[in-house]
């Protein structure tokens, strides 16, 4: 029997076996491409604004911190790969929250292990050096909080602990971070932002109105209700912007 017949009378259930296998495979290298390599977020807040605005979606580098393998429902992380180097000041950092289990954070990494932070009348210094607000940053409120009510406008000085970063939102006046709630440990540390792939504004559902839905029914209701008028709220102009 020859080569060509011998395959052409193959059983079908190899070929489902076969087709089963390769997507399985595809799946296994999809998972393990996301977990150690490169993975997609959202930016839900306007913390980051003008830098990141509510409705982009970026790409995060995770190989070069050293990838976390972790499980949605644990605060920590099982274990970490070895890492190309750590956040540097300025970088644009995904991490996960200390205090809400399965959440992330994007910031940007401000200072790290052994820097003195402060913040004096809205004005960040790093080892007594002014850090400037990045070129897409911006204060919004007029009013100078006193320290003794608010560490938003004056904060510290503030020595980070080794191996911790204090991490900051661009839109400093709307931004819940390390002047609140802390540095953050380097093991949860999840990614380095790189690109936006798209943007667009977005429309709250009518599930929205109803409290105590799960999350992922929000989700998909938020996305059905968006799907018809996607193209038109599109931000076209901020697709393939690299993060910095």
């Amino acid at each position: 029997m020859s080569p060509e017949t011998d395959a052409s009378t193959s059983s079908p259930r190899g070929g489902f076996r076969d087709y089963g296998s390769s997507i399985l495979i595809a799946v296994g290298l999809a998972l393990l491409i996301r977990s150690t390599v490169v993975q997609a977020f959202y930016i839900p807040s306007g913390s980051m604004e003008d830098t990141l605005f509510i409705g982009d979606y970026l790409l995060a580098n995770k190989f070069i911190y050293g990838a976390p393998v972790e499980l949605p429902v644990l605060s920590e992380p099982l274990f970490r790969l070895p890492a190309l180097r750590d956040p540097e000041q300025g970088d644009i950092v995904i991490f996960r929250s200390k205090t809400e289990v399965g959440r992330d954070l994007i910031k940007r990494c401000v200072a790290v292990g052994g820097q003195t932070v402060e913040v004096r009348d809205k004005l960040l210094y790093v080892d007594g050096t002014h850090f400037e607000l990045p070129p897409a940053g911006k204060l919004t409120d007029p009013r100078i909080l006193p320290g003794t009510s608010s560490s938003r406008d004056n904060f510290g000085p503030y020595r980070v602990p080794e191996d911790s970063f204090f991490m900051m939102g661009d839109n400093r006046d709307n931004s819940n971070d390390s002047r609140m709630f802390g540095p953050v440990p380097r093991r949860l540390i999840k990614g380095k932002a790189m690109i936006i792939y798209w943007s667009s504004t977005l429309v709250s559902g009518p599930l929205n109105a109803y409290t105590g839905l799960p999350q992922l029914l929000l989700d998909a209701g938020n996305f059905l209700w968006n799907l018809p008028t996607l193209p038109f709220r599109s931000r076209y102009t901020r697709l393939g912007t690299i993060i910095h």
